[in-house]
């Protein structure tokens, strides 16, 4: 599977298998969020991943019973260092650099979920200080998104989406940006990029290079 078709064939997840993750595969997922592009190379994002029944159950409750926080073997909470956004970039860093950042991280781990044969959602409806307590997380951290993560038992159909040429203007809003005669069947060559199995082939190598090292200390 290519990046593209790890984008576009992502599917809103309804069900999950009672079906464990191997940590190697949670693992894939968090080391391609931190390619995530952050202002000013921050990386101002935490990562709580989260197996412990009785505290999935606790985060159930905080996101509004949402069903898969209860049924995914793991979850992730991807949280924001305010303190880290702030230090360089005062209050808009702490507001508004801060979500842009740990979004795309988020982002990131849930294409490379479905380009693993995994499925995630992104839940971002939930009260932050119920689950600051559950997590034990500090003044500094806030979490921003709850990503369940398993084996998908039921998905939706994938939704048709708006073209880009409806919502993209040239120089300033209202001239029409029309470049879809460019996508036409032999209009240009096909894209060639580099599979993303061997990008997570290559990662997991890196992981396990560095496991080793760690081991051997």
């Amino acid at each position: 599977m290519n990046i593209f078709d790890a984008i576009v064939s992502r599917k809103a997840v309804v069900k999950f298998k009672k079906e464990p993750v191997d940590d190697k595969l949670i693992g894939v997922m968090l080391y391609m969020a931190t390619h995530a592009h952050s202002a000013g190379e921050m990386q101002e994002w935490n990562f709580i991943v989260v197996k412990d029944e009785e505290r999935k159950k606790k985060l159930y409750k905080a996101a509004l019973e949402h069903p898969l926080l209860k049924e995914a073997p793991v979850c992730i909470v991807v949280c924001a260092d305010l303190n880290k956004a702030g230090m360089r970039f005062q209050k808009r860093g702490e507001v508004f650099y801060s979500i842009q950042d740990t979004a795309a991280a988020t982002m990131l781990m849930l294409v490379t979920a479905n380009a693993l044969g995994l499925g995630a959602a992104w839940i971002g409806s939930f009260d932050e200080e119920m689950v600051k307590d559950v997590l034990y997380l500090p003044d500094n951290l806030r979490p921003v998104a709850i990503v369940p993560v398993g084996f998908v038992e039921k998905d939706e159909e994938r939704r048709e989406r708006i073209a880009f040429d409806n919502l993209t203007w040239l120089n300033m809003y209202g001239k029409k940006y029309d470049i879809s005669y460019l996508f036409q069947p032999g209009a240009r060559k096909e894209i060639e990029i580099k599979p993303i199995g061997n990008i997570i082939e290559d990662a997991l190598k890196k992981l396990k290079e560095e496991f080793l090292k760690k081991t051997k200390k």
